[in-house]
């Protein structure tokens, strides 16, 4: 049975919707990194593909594969010392009750061993990105 909504299947070949695509991918990586996997695929969408950059970037995740058009785009893990780089998350900005932050209330996440990432005017930022830049914008999550 095909839905006309738009949705994603699973192995099996069933549709199910995702509330919130931003917290799933979180949710995937960490589950997977948990779990000692090496890669994990998800569903392709341009907002996750720029978290996706930044994680890369700060070293939380490893290389993100983008070149296929296919609808999903996998990224490779990473490990320190044999414990996943991403060990939490939390979600601030949810679509129920969405956060923003000034610049000026922008704080270090875990005493500086943490990353809070925020979907700025200037694209998706890190927490000091978003200081330098001098901008502000909408909360989207911590990661450690």
């Amino acid at each position: 049975m095909k839905a006309s909504f738009r949705a994603f299947a699973n192995h099996l070949g069933n549709y199910f919707m995702v509330n919130d695509p931003i917290s799933d991918f979180l949710v995937r990586i960490q589950n997977a990194s948990m779990v000692g996997k090496t890669r994990v695929t998800l569903p392709r969408s341009q907002i996750k593909l720029a978290i996706a950059d930044v994680l890369a970037r700060e070293g939380y995740i490893g290389e993100v594969d983008k070149k296929s058009k296919d609808i999903n785009f996998s990224i490779a893990l990473i490990y320190k010392n044999n414990r996943p780089a991403v060990t939490g998350f939390k979600r601030i900005s949810k679509p129920s009750r969405r956060m923003y932050l000034g610049v000026r209330d922008v704080k270090p996440v875990k005493r500086g061993h943490g990353l809070l990432v925020l979907s700025t005017p200037a694209g998706i930022l890190t927490g000091k990105e978003a200081q330098v830049k001098r901008v502000g914008g909408e909360a989207l999550f911590e990661i450690w």
